[in-house]
Order: structure tokens, then sequence, then C-alpha cells
């Protein structure tokens, strides 16, 4: 071999070796490469807002979510009803209509309604015996988005009883669903040496405060409370035990007696009355039964008004389309209870306003094909009463505007619009215009200011009779209702 064939072959072996070397670099960038997109990829995924309802992913429903730059998430109320298991319709539950400024959703169990603007969400067990509804706070109100009805995660966890979890941190949102929880659960109690959750809806609703309301066994029907890690919060010694949701207390039952006991242990009302029921969370107070009696206490036991009365509450069932939320406290204020067929009107406080004198509270229309029946002018806040067949009105703060007179006081809905009247001697008068007249201020009148429900619309009685007698005081309808 010469030098040239030796110069040519050292030529090609270099040439050989720099073209390993720029594919060994090449694939060497190539893997930076992937491995930086991977790393990107991974980056982005997890910077990701993730959402798992009952453990599974959710695109469709995260895609609902509307998270503020405060952190505060909202959620579609109609839309997002079906993944709950809940429908949703327009307008209020008692009340129908096609107002976009409420809605509601319902439950095989409950109904839960919305209002634009509005911080308390009014809910009513379907599954239980009474018309009266409770209701929760929200710390921001239920606003519209593209003129839809949005709520806060914390509305939608009241109204749905959904667990809903955002963690900020690592960008996930994680919800459970009532029955989910119960499902999870229920097999985790035989573990603890309980026979099964209590199948009652209010009872298991305490599984979202981290409770459960536990049967001991099937032989004994004892009922106890434990935390969802076993521990006891209350004996399984109990003949029957209920969630009440307000306040976060139990209302218990032993050898036919019942009482009322925290979490805490506390027993907050003796063990001693037939039956007791929460009359309002804000008020504080509970209608008590005893030997067939009826009375009120206060949270604490205490007696507010004797139990020595045959009624406490009107029955809303005759006033469907009055939208009464609460047949024990009317107007935020007035309690009505009956004694010996006569209807008397205490406070709040338990301070008898108006004796025993009212023969019925309330109007129901008979006469009049297009009058429906009234029991109060809610804009007003004020109560109809009859006395001797005669009607007249009671302010919240339990004063008669005027003394029985009418003939009748009803209310009539047309086109979704409700219009309320008073007639007397044949005559017959818009009974707003004649509130207005005998200076009567309606309360959501935004030139006045907002006085308690213990001197709204305080008046002058003897001028209201004086008015009533005065059948100019407004002008008469044109047409006869």
């Amino acid at each position: 071999m010469n030098l040239i064939e030796e110069s040519f072959q050292t030529k090609e072996q270099k040439k050989k070796s720099r073209a390993k070397l720029i594919v060994l670099i090449s694939i060497g960038i190539t893997l930076l490469i992937i491995i930086g997109i991977s790393i990107y990829l991974a980056y982005v995924q997890s910077t990701m807002l993730k959402l798992t309802l009952n453990g599974a992913s959710n695109e469709k429903l995260k895609e609902l979510l509307v998270i503020e730059d405060d952190g505060t998430v909202y959620l579609p109320i109609r839309q997002v009803a079906e993944y709950f298991g809940y429908d949703s319709f327009g307008g209020e539950y008692s009340a129908k209509s096609e107002s976009t400024n409420k809605c509601y959703v319902q439950s095989e169990n409950e109904v839960a309604n919305f209002t634009l603007g509005s911080n308390k969400i009014y809910k009513l067990d379907l599954a239980g015996q009474d018309e009266n509804y409770e209701y929760v706070y929200i710390k921001k109100p239920v606003k519209a988005i593209n003129g839809q009805l949005y709520g806060t995660s914390e509305a939608i966890e009241e109204g749905f009883n959904v667990s809903f979890n955002y963690d900020a941190d690592a960008n996930r949102v994680t919800i459970y669903t009532l029955p989910y929880l119960i499902g999870l659960y229920g097999p985790t109690v035989l573990d603890y040496g309980y026979a099964e959750i209590s199948e009652e809806f209010v009872n298991q609703k305490t599984i979202l405060d981290n409770m459960l309301v536990v049967l001991k066994d099937e032989k004994n029907k004892q009922y106890g409370v434990i935390d969802t890690d076993g521990n006891v919060i209350l004996e399984p010694k109990y003949d029957n035990i209920t969630y009440i949701p307000e306040t976060g207390d139990f209302l218990v039952e032993s050898n036919a007696k019942v009482g009322v006991i925290s979490k805490n242990k506390e027993t907050k009302v003796q063990i001693i009355y037939d039956n007791i029921e929460l009359i309002d969370k804000d008020a504080g107070l509970y209608v008590a039964e005893k030997d067939d009696k009826f009375g009120v206490i206060d949270v604490r036991g205490n007696i507010k008004i004797y139990i020595e009365n045959d009624e406490i509450g009107v029955d809303i069932t005759n006033f469907t389309e009055n939208d009464i939320k609460n047949k024990y406290l009317l107007m935020d204020n007035l309690i009505p209870v009956k004694k010996d067929n006569k209807w008397a009107i205490y406070n709040k406080n338990g301070n008898k306003l108006i004796d025993f004198e009212y023969d019925s509270l309330g109007y129901i229309a008979s006469n009049n094909k297009n009058a429906l029946n009234l029991l109060v002018i809610p804009n007003y806040n004020v109560l109809v009463a009859c006395k001797d067949k005669k009607y007249t009105l009671i302010n919240s703060a339990g004063e008669k505007l005027f003394e029985p007179r009418a003939d009748d006081i009803y209310m009539t809905i047309s086109g979704g619009v409700t219009h309320y009247y008073i007639s007397v001697n044949d005559r017959t008068w818009d009974a707003e215009e004649f509130l207005d007249q005998i200076g009567v201020k309606p309360i959501n009148n935004t030139n006045t200011n907002n006085s308690s429900p213990n001197d709204t619309n305080s008046t002058n009685s003897t001028n209201l009779e004086d008015a009533t007698q005065n059948e100019n005081v407004v002008e008469e309808t044109n047409e006869q209702q």
C-alpha cells in the first residue's frame, strides 16, 4: 500500500467517524428534545384544572366551572343539576312561574330554591311530614352570568347536598354526591360494629359533616351517632335519632319521649316531650307537644309560650299560591296560637300581642271564582284575620290596621302578576293602593329605612278604622272582581 492509498483510507475513516458522531449528537439532541417536551407536557398537565365527580374525571362538568380571580368557584345551577341526580326548573317550587330570576332543583327527597341576588337557599324535605322549609345562608349571593343563574361552590354544596373541594394549589376540584358517600361508607360501619347507616334522608346528610347516624343492631333497634372514623358521638342507646341540619343538633327519642342533644353530647332540651319541631333557626325556637297540648320553647329548653294550647301555626296547604314557607312564624315575627277555637298572636319573644279573639287566620275563597286564598300580603307584611265573618289586616308588630269590617280580602293572579283586593259593602279596592293611602309602607321601598319585624308598619288604628268607613279612600276598580 502506497502513501496515497493510506491517505485516502485515513480520510474515509475520518468521514465515517464524523458521520457517526453527528448521528450520535443528533440522537442525543433528539432525546433531549423529547425529554424536554415530555417535561413540558407533564408540567402543563400538572397545571391544568382537574375535576373528579365521585372519583371519576368529568370533563363536561369541568367546562361549566367559572373560577374568579379571588378563587371563588361558580357553577350554572340548572346545568349542573343532572350531574348530581336532580331535575331543574325555572321559577319557584311552591309558586309555579316562569320567572327567570329564580330556579329550583328537585330530587326524590328534596327541593332547593335559588333566587338571584339572594344569600338564602330555601329547602323542602319531600320525605318529611311537614310543609315548613328549612333554609341555609351562603356567603356570596346567586348571580347571573350570560342570562343564567350561577351559585358558588358553597351554594352548590348546600343546594345539592354534595361535598365540594377546590384545591387551588393542586388545581383540582373534587366532588362527591350524598348517595355515593353513603354507598362508600355503608360497608365501613360494619367494620365499626354497627348494622347499617340510617336510611332516613335527613340523617344521611350527617355524612357531609363527617358524622353518621347508625343502627347498632336489627334486633334491639338502638340508634347512635359516630364520626366517619368510627368514634362514638352519641352512644347507640336511643329508640330513634333525627338530625336537625339547621342547628347541627339531634332530636333523640327514648321511651316515647323526645329531646335535643348536641354533637358535643350536651342535652339542650330534656327528653320529656311527645314531639319537638324546629320553628326557625334564627329565632332559636321549637314547637313542643306534651299531652296533646302545644307551646313554644327555645333551643335551651326554656318555655316561651306555655304548653297549654290546642294548636301552633297555620295550615299553609290552604295557601299554596301565597308562597308561605313557615307555618309557625309568619312575617318573621308572628306566631299563631289556637286555643278553644280562637286564635291569638304572639311574637317570637313569646309576648302575646293579640288575645284569643279571632275565629280564623287567612281568607278562604268561596263566592268569587277568580279569587284565591290569601294569608299574607307579603310586600306589606300584613296578615289576614277573621272575626265574626269579617276580615281585617294585622301588621308584623301585631297591630290591627282597622277593625274587622271587610267582607273579603283575597288575591288573584293574572298573566303571572299577583293582585290583592279588599271588598267592603259590595265595593272592591286594590289592597296595595289602600295600604299606601293609609300610610303602610311596602317593605321593599328603597325610600324608607328597613325596620325590624317588631316595628314594621306601625300605624294609628283609629285613623285606619275611619279610612275603612270612607268608600272613596281609593278609587273603586272599574270591574268588580
